[in-house]
């Protein structure tokens, strides 16, 4: 039986998640106020079908499963999960969750695409607000495999773990956090590398084309293959991360308080932006993006025939 989607919101975050899901064989409904919709997705949709996992898909197949709803009501009706993906301003949200639980199925998943705010906050003007669940991405969500999967105060272990398999099934990776945070987990990790990075750059101790340069060439490699704690577990050699903290804590501690707390004032702004724009002037958007993907699947394709012993 063939399920339905329905995708409130068609940015870049919404038309990767309509691309993922006309590729698993699910039907798809758009709908955002845009008066480009269709042209949006159309463009967009034939770019993303180059790097969807385990192949390049054929983008008229997948534009044929998508279409565009005329309003809310008319893309939620019926559907089986509805994904949101609107504007991060919480009065938006919470009328637009309101409307979605008046018109969805009972038994729909209603999940947020959000990269900060809470599912109760979210879900405040609902009569059962414990159907919202955060489901973030990490953009693009047809291309990495994480989602971070964040309940409300209300929401059951059930509708957690209904979630949970939607996403595996759509090749995803879930995470579920065991308490609400703003920015959730991947975010505040980025924002704290970002804020020594505008304090490494801003004091003139590497440019920001060498900063990405070190990123890419070491903790970056890194990271794609062992997270912070596994990596300091393997640095500790036979004695692990105990060893390593016992002997080397002490230096990491003076350095968290020499870490920098840059302001992002219009100068600095101004400053980081001008250099970034010069480096990649010239430069295709799309095409920089598609390359972007194409090595993080590459990336992830060596990384599962590792693990899998090919």
């Amino acid at each position: 039986m063939t399920r339905t989607a329905a995708l409130l919101g068609a940015g870049t975050i919404g038309l990767s998640w309509a691309t993922l899901l006309a590729a698993h064989g699910w039907d798809v409904r758009v709908q955002d106020p845009r008066e480009d919709l269709q042209e949006t997705i159309d463009e967009t949709v034939r770019q993303f079908s180059r790097t969807v996992p385990g192949g390049a898909r054929d983008a008229e197949d997948l534009l044929s499963r998508i279409v565009v709803a005329a309003d809310l009501e008319q893309a939620v009706t019926g559907a089986d999960v509805v994904q949101e993906n609107s504007p991060e301003r919480l009065a938006i949200k919470r009328d637009l969750f309101a409307r979605v639980e008046a018109a969805a199925p009972p038994g729909a998943l209603l999940l947020s695409s959000t990269s900060g705010l809470m599912p109760t906050d979210m879900a405040a003007d609902m009569t059962d607000p414990g159907r919202v669940i955060v489901g973030h991405p990490f953009n693009p969500p047809h291309v990495v495999p994480l989602i971070e999967v964040v309940p409300g105060a209300q929401t059951t272990s059930e509708a957690v773990e209904a979630a949970v398999a939607h996403y595996r099934s759509l090749g995803k990776v879930p995470v579920v956090l065991h308490k609400e945070i703003g920015g959730f987990v991947a975010n505040r990790l980025q924002s704290a590398l970002f804020r020594e990075s505008v304090h490494l750059v801003m004091s003139g101790v590497v440019s920001a084309e060498e900063l990405d340069q070190v990123v890419t060439e070491s903790i970056g490699l890194r990271w794609s293959t062992a997270g912070p704690f596994e990596s300091y577990h393997l640095g500790g050699g036979p004695g692990g991360i105990r060893h390593l903290l016992e002997h080397l804590g002490p230096g990491m501690v003076k350095r968290w308080k020499d870490l920098g707390q840059p302001e992002l004032t219009d100068e600095v702004v101004d400053q980081l932006s001008t250099a970034t724009e010069q480096r990649f002037a010239g430069k295709d958007y799309a095409q920089r993006t598609e390359e972007r993907d194409g090595i993080q699947l590459a990336v992830l394709a060596a990384r599962e025939r590792f693990r899998s012993g090919g």
